[in-house]
């Protein structure tokens, strides 16, 4: 496998996995990887719906280090286990962010965004319906810049154009060139205060034929001289861990990446494509 490190990856400990993390190392060892980074789930503010519990994406994070060091010990010598969170970005809990980072001493932090001003993509009909599918990504886009022009305390920001995964169309209407300047304005932002993205490995199980962001959106950030770039496959169980790789590293050197990021100690290590 020329990628050895998977930097995004959900045991149990997120609400949406319900795979112990134990199974995750030891298919990461078979696989070959040398490095895994768990980036489970923290989302303050989500907005629930009926029949969902409160708290479902916050992860208990006490109960997640104390798993990670036990395995981390138990597998010493045979991969190395990072310390991630995968941190969920609205302007409502900038302050609940800032905290509970300051408050760990994570190797690792990804900032997403799961829900824009309060609505979740996921649930197309209060998101989608009633307007024009375009109006929705733009929406989507300048909700990413306003969040992170207040809160800076990550690493990079994950699957950028997550938004088109349940858009009616998916990414079939999409093109960069109709939203190159909220796009522009996020990856401006990012490289100018040291902030990476990642290529996330999903976007080709759903659907996208590639991986979040698109490749448009890879090329613009490494045009723009972006280049602090992670690759994870945002597997929530055994069958996705690294799901892609091949794939995905075949197009960032096309692009013209050279290198791949793994953070330690929330610094990046570069490793050769």
């Amino acid at each position: 496998m020329a990628l050895n490190a998977d930097c995004h990856l959900h045991s149990s400990f997120s609400g949406d996995s319900n795979t112990p993390m134990e199974d995750m190392i030891q298919k990461g060892i078979a696989l070959g990887l040398k490095e895994m980074c768990f980036t489970e789930h923290m989302d303050f503010d989500f907005v629930y719906t009926a029949d969902e519990e409160p708290g479902y994406w916050e992860v208990n994070t006490d109960a997640y280090l104390y798993d990670l060091l036990k395995y981390r010990e138990k597998y010493a010598g045979q991969i190395k286990l990072l310390f991630g969170i995968e941190l969920g970005m609205q302007t409502t809990c900038s302050r609940k962010n800032v905290l509970y980072a300051k408050n760990y001493d994570f190797d690792f932090i990804i900032a997403s965004s799961h829900l824009c001003n309060g609505k979740d993509p996921y649930l197309k009909e209060t998101f989608f319906d009633g307007r024009p599918e375009a109006e929705a990504y733009h929406e989507y886009f300048q909700y990413i810049y306003e969040c992170i022009r207040g809160f800076q305390n990550f690493d990079v920001y994950g699957h950028l154009d997550y938004v088109l995964r349940y858009g009616p169309t998916k990414n079939e209407n999409f093109r960069y060139e109709d939203y190159f300047e909220d796009i522009d304005k996020i990856l401006n932002h990012l490289i100018e205060n040291g902030k990476g993205i990642e290529a996330n490995t999903s976007g080709y199980k759903y659907g996208m034929g590639g991986p979040h962001p698109c490749r448009e959106i890879l090329a613009r950030y490494k045009q723009l001289g972006g280049e602090i770039l992670t690759i994870g496959s945002d597997a929530h169980d055994t069958a996705q861990i690294a799901a892609n790789f091949s794939e995905v590293s075949d197009l960032l050197k096309d692009i013209g990446f050279e290198y791949y990021c793994v953070f330690e100690n929330r610094l990046p290590e570069y490793h050769r494509l």
